[in-house]
């Protein structure tokens, strides 16, 4: 009976002095940022593009528009394709100049 008692006292000890943590947990760590994409944003509404490749996500892209608001787009879209294929060209051609 003592035995199991001390136990018990050891693992409360242990939980009430360990260091709580403010990580989020990791459901919420790995959850894709795009769930659904669209692949019709006029790219004269989009102020800002980001791209982000997480582990378990596909490519993602998501753009700011001119309102504040931010969706989604479609990475195999059409001009997106031709938007990164004419950025890599440039950083290509930027790196040989230098």
């Amino acid at each position: 009976m003592d035995l199991k008692l001390l136990a018990l006292m050891a693992v409360l000890t242990v939980v009430t002095y360990a260091p709580v943590s403010h990580a989020k947990p990791l459901s919420l760590v790995e959850r894709c940022w795009c769930r659904t994409t669209a692949s019709t944003v006029p790219q004269r509404s989009i102020r800002e593009l980001r791209f982000l490749h997480t582990p378990n996500c596909p490519f993602q892209v998501i753009a700011k528009l001119k309102n504040n608001k931010e969706v989604c787009i479609n990475p195999e879209t059409k001009w997106l394709q031709q938007y990164l294929k004419n950025a890599i060209n440039k950083m290509k051609r930027s790196k040989q100049a230098n």
